[in-house]
């Protein structure tokens, strides 16, 4: 009997990690109340501001939750019940945000979006000069793969003097971003996307703008609360136990990532492994589903009749590749491939040959 391949993981978080990656996460834990830990905390910090393009003054803050912490640590620390917010809704993620301010009790307003489209001008245009203050938007939403305009987004709220928070999750590091360029105030990611690490740390890096909501605005949270992660961090540290080992793979990851030229050098290995998987499954009966995708993740549509959640769980089961399965009303009509992490042509080439074979087989 042939031995199953090694796990080949496409899906959009957690992602593959290179080998030196994984060594770091199979070694004892250290303790961290130490110089030598602080060191490495404060040249997280440094390198994620540099790869971030941030502004001078700005700081970065690890916290030991997923993404939506991150997306929930922005909010009651920068915004309150002074605030009027738009937020982008085109997927789950976006609703999520519209979830927050809600519990939040942050008055708000969804900007619609059809699942798989992206944001226009007219989408925009009846909030011009509304009384807003604020503005919340998932770079790249991930439930669909949609990358959002962020230069569209930038000169709105630079128009209209709004405080802007970009959830850069999974478009950190595989798409351009600029904290500078952009005028945002806050943009946050997580450790288990293009930075290829395991899940369990989400980063903020707020620039001078947000620090000044931060001093303000009390959070309503001990374990979220940013003042105390930002005081914490001045000496390396952090107010309570982090996930060490997560936090030594991310310092071994960005200076590599440093190391081979930065965002752009980075960006631009995402982008090529991007367009060639969707150069070698052009062939096969897939349609690339919504516009406007982001170089991290491709959404694509099955054929009728064709159950894109049944794919998903043939090429797991019987070829040990992961792709990511979409839910709700889109589960069996489309499912996402992610090239974020340590992924290669190479890695392309095995999961078109895989698909390649459902569809011989008649089940694609």
């Amino acid at each position: 009997m042939n031995a199953m391949p090694d796990m080949l993981n496409f899906a959009v978080g957690p992602v593959m990690s290179d080998d030196d990656i994984l060594a770091i996460g199979a070694e004892q834990v250290p303790y961290f109340r130490t110089a030598e830990f602080s060191e490495v905390m404060k040249e997280n910090e440094k390198m994620l501001l540099e790869l971030a393009d941030a502004p001078a003054d700005s700081r970065a803050v690890f916290l030991t939750t997923s993404g939506t912490g991150a997306m929930e640590a922005a909010v009651i620390n920068t915004l309150d019940t002074t605030d009027k917010v738009l937020v982008v809704n085109g997927g789950s993620f976006g609703q999520r945000f519209c979830d927050l301010c809600s519990l939040h009790s942050i008055e708000h307003t969804a900007i619609e979006l059809k699942f798989g489209t992206p944001l226009r001008h007219e989408d925009l245009e009846p909030y011009e000069n509304a009384g807003y203050t604020a503005f919340l938007v998932n770079m790249n939403e991930t439930s669909s793969g949609v990358l959002y305009d962020i230069e569209l987004i930038s000169q709105f709220c630079k128009r209209n003097n709004l405080f802007l928070i970009v959830d850069a999750v999974s478009a950190f590091l595989t798409d351009p971003f600029s904290l500078s360029a952009s005028g945002a105030g806050i943009m946050l990611t997580g450790s288990q996307k293009a930075l290829g690490c395991p899940p369990g740390i989400s980063m903020l890096v707020l620039t001078p703008d947000a620090l000044e909501r931060v001093k303000r605005i009390e959070s309503g949270s001990m374990y979220l609360d940013i003042k105390s992660a930002l005081t914490n961090g001045e000496r390396g540290q952090t107010p309570f136990t982090p996930a060490v080992s997560i936090l030594l793979q991310i310092h071994r990851r960005l200076k590599k990532i440093i190391e081979a030229g930065g965002q752009k050098s980075e960006t631009d290995r995402v982008r090529s492994i991007a367009e060639d998987l969707r150069t070698r499954i052009a062939h096969l009966p897939l349609t690339l589903f919504g516009s406007s995708p982001s170089h991290g993740v491709t959404a694509f549509q099955t054929p009728f009749g064709v159950s894109a959640h049944k794919i998903f769980e043939i090429l797991k089961d019987e070829y040990n590749i992961w792709i990511c399965p979409n839910g709700g009303q889109y589960k069996d009509t489309v499912f996402r491939i992610g090239h974020m992490g340590a992924l290669t042509t190479d890695d392309n080439k095995r999961l078109v040959e895989a698909l390649d074979d459902l569809h011989q087989r008649g089940l694609l």
